[in-house]
C-alpha cells in the first residue's frame, strides 16, 4: 500500500519503520528534516513538505499535541491539498473538542478519517507491541486493517465515531498518571520510615499492583531512572488537561486530575520538563524533604 506518516518523533518513526518492515511504500515528512534520516535508509521517500507526503491511498499521522495538529492540518491546509477519498488515520492524543472537528473538516472535503491513539512506549512501538485503540467509519478501518496490524499486537475497535478512541485514550493516560502519582506517594512514605523504593515496590509489584503500568513504572522509580524520558512531564501535563478539559464539556468532575495537574506543573516549575513522567516521584520526595534527609 501506498502510505504517507507525519510526524517522525520516537513514537512516529518506530511506528513508520515497523510499515516498511511490512512492505509498504512510505513517504515521510517531519518539520525536522534530521528525524527522517534513519528512515530514508531503510527505504522511504522523503518529502520537502507535507502536502507531498499525502500523495497516497493512507495518510497516517503522529504529531504532539492539538496546536501540531492544527498548525498542519486545518491551518497548513494539508486537509485541502489531499485526494477525495483518502483515508487520515490519527495517531496523536488530542483534545475530544478537535476530534471532532477534524471530523467534520474531512467529511466536508471527501476524505475518511480514523482516529487510532495508542498505547505504549518508544521500545513497545519499536517491537510493533502498541495497543491500538480504533474509531471510525467500518470501511474506512477495513482500508487500514493491515497497516494498523503491521505497528500493533491488538486493536481495540471504539465504534464509528472517531472522537471515542480519543477519549479512551485521555481516560487511560489519567489512569496511568494517577497509578504514578500513588506509587510515588507511597514510596515517599515508606523512604520516611526507612524502606526504600526498591523494596517497597517490589513487593507490591509483584502481589496486590502485578500488572504491566505498575510494574513497568515502577522499575523507573525505583531505579530513579527518568532520563532518558519515554514519555515526558509536559505531555502528562496535556494530557491531564486534555482529560480536565473534556470532564468539563461533559459535566464529570475529575477532582483527582486537578491534584495530578498541581504535581506535574510543580514538577515542570523545579526544571524537570525533561524528565519522564515518572519523576513525580522525585515531586512527592521534594515534598517531604527526604532528599535533605540524607
Amino acid at each position: 500500500m501506498k502510505v504517507g506518516f507525519i510526524g517522525l518523533g520516537a513514537m512516529g518513526s518506530a511506528m513508520a519503520s515497523n510499515l516498511l518492515a511490512a512492505g509498504h511504500t512510505l513517504t515521510v515528512w517531519n518539520r525536522s528534516v534530521a528525524a527522517t534520516e534513519p528512515l530514508a535508509s531503510l527505504g522511504a521517500k522523503v518529502a520537502r513538505t507535507a502536502d507531498r507526503a499525502a500523495q497516497g491511498e493512507v495518510l497516517c499521522s503522529m504529531l504532539a499535541n492539538d496546536q501540531a495538529v492544527r498548525e498542519v492540518f486545518l491551518d497548513g491546509g494539508l486537509l485541502d491539498a489531499m485526494d477525495r477519498g483518502t483515508v487520515h488515520v490519527n495517531h496523536a492524543t488530542i483534545s475530544v473538542a478537535l476530534a471532532q472537528q477534524l471530523v467534520e473538516e474531512h467529511a466536508k472535503r471527501g476524505l475518511q478519517y480514523v482516529a487510532a491513539p495508542v498505547f505504549g512506549r518508544p521500545d513497545m512501538a519499536a517491537a510493533a507491541k502498541l495497543n491500538i485503540l480504533v474509531a471510525g467509519q467500518p470501511a474506512a478501518i477495513e482500508r487500514v486493517r493491515l497497516l494498523l496490524e503491521a505497528m500493533g499486537s491488538k486493536l481495540w475497535p471504539l465504534g464509528d465515531a472517531p472522537e471515542r478512541a480519543n477519549v479512551a485514550k485521555i481516560a487511560g493516560n489519567f489512569m496511568l498518571a494517577t497509578a504514578i502519582e500513588s506509587m510515588a506517594e507511597a514510596t515517599a512514605l515508606t523512604r520516611a520510615h526507612g524502606v526504600s523504593a526498591a523494596d517497597f515496590l517490589d513487593v507490591m509489584t509483584n502481589t496486590l499492583f502485578a500488572a504491566p503500568a505498575y510494574q513497568g513504572y515502577g522499575k523507573l522509580i525505583a531505579e530513579q531512572r527518568f532520563k532518558p524520558a519515554g514519555f515526558a512531564l509536559p505531555l502528562g501535563l496535556k494530557d491531564v488537561e486534555l482529560a480536565l478539559a473534556a470532564g468539563s464539556a461533559a459535566r464529570v468532575p475529575l477532582p483527582f486530575a486537578g491534584v495530578l495537574r498541581d504535581s506535574l506543573l510543580e514538577a515542570l516549575a523545579a526544571g524537570d520538563a525533561e524528565l519522564d513522567w515518572s519523576a513525580l516521584a522525585l515531586v512527592a520526595a521534594r515534598r517531604a524533604h527526604l532528599e535533605e534527609r540524607g
